[in-house]
């Protein structure tokens, strides 16, 4: 007979060796999370991402997801690298492109996923042949809702994932299973999920540049940066055009000014730090790559799956935004007559934006 409190033991010990930072375990009742992602879409915050409504039971339901799921083991890894440039050194000088710091490297789906299938063989080694699924940011999963449920940390107000010991520079990832890892802790009550301690700060409500935090812990996704730069597949609006400044891969504004970040604990895995100099990359460089050249220099990374056009329409948007430079009209020049509609339409905005600030 399996002894589950000593299994629980071995897989937070295996997790460690495998590069995970904190291991946590849950049940599938997600509570008041369900409530809050369903106001969440009838809100229409989700914006064009279709896929979030689609498959909202399945983010609900685990076990519907995965059939037999009757508890989850929640994994964070750290991946801010100590050896990048610092954010806002970058992100106050209108030259350079700003790229959320997760982007830096190796994309972490397939690196994380790798490692949560090794847990799955040394629980198997153990228990012998049981139902699992691993996920990384790749499936309907509430991630940052069990994680919080797993004790790993809370979501605080900029709806981020909080932790008391690393902040909330970090994956999440989870490994879905119909082994009773939390039965005896439901019977004693021993589940608890992490407590708040945002407080009364409101430094990333304060900072972000869309104001896309519209209240504590509800963010409009139609706002944000990040989805703006990496979701929407569309023209960005050009009410939020100016604000994105620099930033044409994500934002970290939020993270920034987080006070629980002072813990921050940076990553050891090589893998996740910066690749072409993309920490801190001049705008007029990145905008002359060819596809051929983009598709070369983010081979493995997460920022590939934008494309070449949303990467184009992005930086556009940035050299619009930067000091008027004869280079950036000269770059600019280099696109205007691009076969893609949409990046012809926010270079032409750029052209505007630059000509004006040379007036």
């Amino acid at each position: 007979m399996t002894d589950y409190t000593r299994l629980r033991e071995n897989i937070i010990q295996w997790s460690s060796e495998l590069g995970f930072n904190q291991t946590g375990f849950t049940h599938t009742d997600l509570g008041q999370h369900e409530t809050r992602f369903l106001n969440w879409l009838k809100a229409g915050y989700h914006g064009e991402m279709d896929y979030m409504h689609r498959h909202a039971s399945l983010r609900l339901q685990p076990a519907s997801l995965h059939e037999g799921t009757i508890s989850i083991v929640s994994v964070r890894m750290n991946y801010l690298p100590e050896d990048h440039a610092e954010p806002w050194s970058v992100i106050n000088n209108s030259e350079l492109a700003y790229i959320s710091r997760y982007a830096l490297g190796r994309d972490y789906h397939k690196l994380m996923r790798k490692r949560l299938q090794q847990l799955a063989d040394k629980i198997q080694s153990e228990v012998g042949e049981f139902g699992y699924r691993a996920f990384v940011d790749s499936a309907p999963v509430l991630e940052k809702a069990t994680a919080e449920k797993a004790g790993l940390g809370w979501i605080g107000k900029h709806s981020n994932l909080l932790s008391r010991d690393a902040g909330s520079w970090f994956f999440l990832g989870e490994l879905y299973t119909n082994l009773p890892l939390t039965s005896d802790l439901v019977a004693t009550n021993s589940i608890t999920t992490a407590e708040n301690h945002c407080g009364n700060c409101t430094a990333c409500i304060d900072i972000c540049p869309t104001k896309a935090i519209v209240e504590p812990y509800v963010v409009d996704a139609r706002r944000c940066i990040s989805y703006l730069t990496i979701e929407l597949r569309t023209s960005i609006p050009v009410e939020f055009r100016p604000l994105l400044g620099n930033r044409i891969y994500g934002c970290d504004d939020c993270q920034l000014v987080c006070p629980w970040n002072k813990f921050l604990q940076h990553t050891v895995e090589a893998d996740f730090s910066p690749r072409n100099n993309l920490d801190s990359p001049e705008l007029v460089t990145l905008f002359l790559w060819t596809e051929e050249e983009f598709l070369k220099k983010t081979e493995g990374s997460p920022i590939r799956r934008i494309g070449y056009e949303c990467w184009l329409r992005n930086i556009a948007v940035a050299l619009g935004n930067a000091l008027g430079d004869q280079k950036i009209i000269n770059a600019l020049n280099t696109h205007i007559e691009h076969p893609s509609a949409m990046v012809r339409e926010h270079v032409i905005w750029a052209m505007e934006q630059q000509t004006r600030s040379g007036d």
